[in-house]
């Protein structure tokens, strides 16, 4: 079979409560396979969307949810916020489809269209203008004792946090088989450079730009001397133990959307993620640019360093290009 003979497969995925949402994954639905895209939904949500399989036969499948929903796709289209990304990410983390994020919602850091770049997004996807970027991932392992309990993994954070409000959390933390440190303290956010600019950013950690390799710890309202953000290793492995004595529990929280109890004495462990997640990207902007826009950051005066060398090489060429009147 050629390769223009393969169907190309798009994998649609829409925050489908939402009013907005529902109208352009619809009008997504209708461009590709106007393109002779099959696109491919999640039967829930083809029939919260009002979709019916024969009206676009044979361009449009459903499928059962579960993990494996993005196999076969080109991209995994996500029409929503950073949320329904993060959602997205669970569905499409073992077929490694990559994400193109149209966003609907607030900040959108991980999106790389707005709902007004519809159009433009259709006809790079139809045409394959577009790049794949691998973004970071962490593994965690919780353990109860010596027992496994739970594996999972997370794009922006695994954040360990106290179950009662009235209480705080008592921790020791080890990084790379040591221990480091104890705190009592509201919580502690691991975090990758992806989602050093979600969680660990309200906790007061650095943002890190998406192509530097390094993991992120930050405690949350330690009460201690030495509680600072910290930036390690990509090859570190980060530990969190409840300490035994805790007269509460504490709870686990991957990418905000998943939770695992932590009753006193458990331990998680967080390290580099065996499987990166892939975003699509449209556009070569660099990160300082995403940064000013989703921030709403002031840059006013800034000349910048184009302008800089552009003026210097003027003067250095009006300097040595000799005129008229000293030729002779």
């Amino acid at each position: 079979m050629t390769h223009e003979s393969v169907p190309r497969r798009v994998l649609l995925l829409a925050h489908t409560g939402r009013d907005a949402a529902r109208e352009v994954a619809l009008e997504f639905v209708v461009a590709l396979t106007g393109h002779g895209m099959v696109v491919r939904l999640i039967d829930t949500q083809a029939h919260e969307l009002g979709l019916v399989a024969s009206d676009y036969d044979p361009l449009l499948e459903f499928v059962p949810e579960g993990e494996d929903v993005g196999h076969d796709c080109e991209v995994a289209l996500v029409v929503g916020g950073d949320g329904t990304i993060l959602r997205a990410a669970e569905y499409t983390h073992r077929s490694g489809t990559p994400l193109l994020g149209v966003n609907l919602g607030h900040v959108g850091f991980l999106a790389e269209a707005e709902v007004d770049d519809v159009e433009t997004t259709i006809e790079a996807l139809a045409h394959r203008r577009y790049t794949i970027e691998d973004r970071l991932t962490i593994d965690v392992d919780v353990y109860q004792g010596k027992d496994l309990v739970t594996s999972t993994f997370a794009l922006n954070e695994a954040s360990v946090e106290k179950a009662a409000r009235e209480r705080m959390l008592e921790v020791v933390v080890g990084i790379d088989g040591r221990p480091l440190s104890r705190w009592g303290c509201d919580g502690v956010v691991c975090a990758t450079p992806t989602g050093s600019t979600a969680y660990n950013f309200s906790a007061g950690g650095p943002v890190v730009w998406p192509g530097v390799e390094a993991l992120l710890m930050v405690p949350i309202s330690a009460h201690a001397l030495f509680a600072r953000p910290m930036v390690v290793a990509p090859t570190s492995v980060m530990v969190v133990e409840v300490l035994a004595g805790n007269e509460s529990s504490g709870v686990l929280w991957c990418d905000g959307r998943r939770a695992v109890d932590l009753p006193p004495g458990a331990r998680i462990e967080v390290r580099r993620g065996s499987s990166p997640v892939r975003l699509v990207r449209l556009h070569e902007a660099p990160f300082t640019d995403r940064l000013v826009a989703k921030f709403g950051l002031s840059a006013e005066g800034w000349r910048g360093s184009a302008e800089r060398r552009r003026r210097a090489a003027e003067d250095a060429q009006g300097a040595t290009t000799p005129t008229e009147d000293a030729v002779v």
